[in-house]
């Protein structure tokens, strides 16, 4: 018996639903989080897991395989030398799907899809204030004593010129 074994088509055709998929999970592994609907959030991480399951192991075969799925040689060579190596020790679960509430204008389940180790850009905005905060404290410094050589060649300029017009 062939029981659960259907999929959602999503009310497209073969060749838009195929495309809709190859387009949704290159932005996935692109930007590593997506915002989307829930129906194409759960078709689509079928297709990206298995994937990410193929990454795991980087040889020919199965960069050809997966190769078939995606065509952008950039978001290929990144699935393979950084996501999947973040997944090696993963036996499965590589997304996750957050609820974000209902859209406005058809009132469709939006979520968010994104990888598991996903790092907010919270974070790394944080760090690079605190840097800058650093940074701001030395460079006032830098400043006063740029404004202090400046103040003394042009006294000394200024001499210069004085004693030519005196001669």
């Amino acid at each position: 018996m062939n029981h659960r074994n259907g999929f959602n088509p999503l009310s497209r055709t073969t060749a838009h639903r195929r495309a809709m998929s190859r387009n949704m999970v290159t932005s996935l592994f692109r930007y590593e989080r997506i915002t989307t609907t829930k129906s194409k959030a759960l078709e689509v991480r079928k297709s990206a897991e298995k994937l990410i399951t193929r990454a795991k192991v980087d040889s020919v075969h199965n960069r050809r395989e997966v190769a078939k799925f995606i065509q952008d040689e950039k978001i290929l060579n990144k699935l393979f030398t950084e996501i999947g190596p973040r997944m090696k020790e993963r036996n499965g679960g590589y997304t996750r799907v957050l609820k974000l509430g209902y859209r406005q204008g058809d009132a469709a389940d939006v979520v968010i899809l994104e990888l598991v180790d996903y790092k907010l850009d919270s974070e790394d905005k944080e760090e690079k204030k605190a840097s800058k905060k650093s940074e701001g404290k030395a460079a006032p410094k830098a400043k006063a004593e740029g404004e202090t050589k400046t103040k003394k060649t042009t006294s000394k300029k200024a001499s210069e010129t004085k004693e030519a017009a005196a001669e």
